[in-house]
């Protein structure tokens, strides 16, 4: 890999934390029905509720895969390693703020990722996991991961980027959520994500 390419990668990795920061939407529920009466909550409603509080995700190696083995959302890819894509799904399509679920995982670049964990797991960061990744043909190598103290190749420190993001976007960065914009073309984030070594 060239010094260039090397520059450019980590620039896009850099950005990643701002772009992905503005991202994310709330799921909204309603405690009525569509008539405007309350609605009857079960004890199976409960138990998921309790369960999904508890839930936790602890990311490995492995589950960070090919940027083009995930769900593609405006240029950023998605996947939810806990049953919960089609939740996470529709709040990045929206694009209108939400809470995402426990176990989602967001990638603008093969190298940088954000994992949402339980609720509580920590506060400041809004419960997402920061990842500085090593990536080659034979997969994935966790190089950093934590909270606040994770830093992309230029040493900007993700979680100072992220928490740019309007609160209702749930520190996941995008152009109109309130970020700084990202200092490299699309077309040079393009290039990066098509480079993506990792096997399909």
């Amino acid at each position: 890999m060239t010094r260039t390419t090397r520059l450019q990668t980590a620039l896009v990795t850099a950005c990643f934390a701002v772009a992905i920061s503005s991202g994310a939407m709330v799921a909204c529920g309603s405690s009525s029905g569509s008539d405007g009466s309350a609605a009857t909550s079960t004890s199976a409603d409960k138990t998921t509720t309790t369960a999904r509080l508890t839930e936790d995700y602890k990311a490995q190696a492995a589950d960070f895969v090919n940027l083009h083995a995930m769900t593609v959302v405006r240029g950023f890819f998605v996947s939810n390693k806990l049953g919960h894509l089609d939740e996470a799904l529709a709040i990045a399509r929206a694009n209108k703020g939400g809470v995402y679920p426990v176990g989602t995982i967001i990638q603008l670049v093969p190298q940088e990722a954000m994992v949402k964990r339980k609720p509580g797991w920590n506060p400041a960061s809004k419960d997402w996991e920061f990842f500085f990744l090593d990536v080659s043909a034979k997969g994935t190598t966790i190089a950093v991961r934590g909270a606040d103290e994770v830093e992309n190749r230029f040493g900007g420190n993700c979680a100072s980027c992220h928490k740019a993001a309007e609160p209702k976007f749930d520190f996941v960065c995008e152009n109109d959520h309130g970020c700084e914009p990202l200092p490299i073309d699309h077309k040079v984030i393009e290039s990066i994500q098509r480079a993506d070594p990792r096997p399909l």
